[in-house]
């Protein structure tokens, strides 16, 4: 199954469940964010990928630069372990794990979950590549990828039994658009994936094209 059948699924799913004014609070949060035109300065393909180091789920240290000597990364960016469309789209990222690695490439996440949290993500979804924690969500700030989550859907978000907070830390509301990057070893973009709403996200295969291109 696709990760989009398993998006639209799940979002028929809450369309039955959450109350109406919910859904519609929610929805136009959305609209807002999208036609604030955030994605606007965000990377680009062709454009040089800004260079990290940040702690992966087990406290240690990773860089862009040491990743990339192995061969091409993709670089995709989750809310948080707390977000159900991040987990269908971490474990569909788990499924074709094998042929990313295939293709001579990796795979990282970038959250900012803090180490803790982002190991609980971890293994909740199985995942075999590393989940690093940008604190603060300061990498992605760097990045022009990052919104702070509205006012109006905090209460919300707790009466879904979703606290940011316990996840990226105290007064820590800033979070990632869902991007998706693919780097060559080069450290430039070989495809760029942003997008301000946070249902809508790319499909993993098709980044396999991409890798098999940077092969030739």
């Amino acid at each position: 199954m696709s990760l989009q059948t398993e998006i639209a699924d799940y979002i028929a799913s809450f369309i039955q469940k959450a109350p109406l004014d919910v859904q519609q609070v929610m929805k136009q949060a959305t609209k807002n964010l999208s036609e604030s035109n955030i994605a606007a300065n965000t990377p680009q393909q062709g454009q040089a990928l800004l260079s990290f180091t940040l702690a992966n789920q087990n406290g240690e240290k990773v860089s862009l630069n040491a990743l990339l000597k192995d061969g091409p990364l993709v670089v995709t960016f989750y809310r948080g372990g707390w977000c159900p469309y991040c987990n269908l789209e971490l474990r569909a990222y788990q499924q074709i794990l094998p042929q990313i690695k295939a293709l001579g490439a990796n795979l990282v996440a970038i959250t900012p979950e803090l180490p803790d949290a982002s190991l609980s993500t971890t293994e909740k979804n199985e995942l075999q590549f590393q989940v690093l924690s940008d604190v603060n969500a300061e990498y992605a700030k760097s990045l022009d990828i990052v919104f702070a989550l509205p006012e109006e859907l905090r209460p919300i978000y707790s009466s879904f039994g979703i606290e940011v907070e316990q996840h990226n830390g105290a007064g820590q509301f800033d979070l990632p658009l869902a991007a998706t990057f693919v780097v060559g070893q080069d450290g430039s973009i070989a495809s760029a994936f942003v997008e301000a709403d946070y249902t809508k996200r790319q499909e993993p295969s098709d980044l396999l094209p991409v890798l098999t291109s940077l092969n030739n």
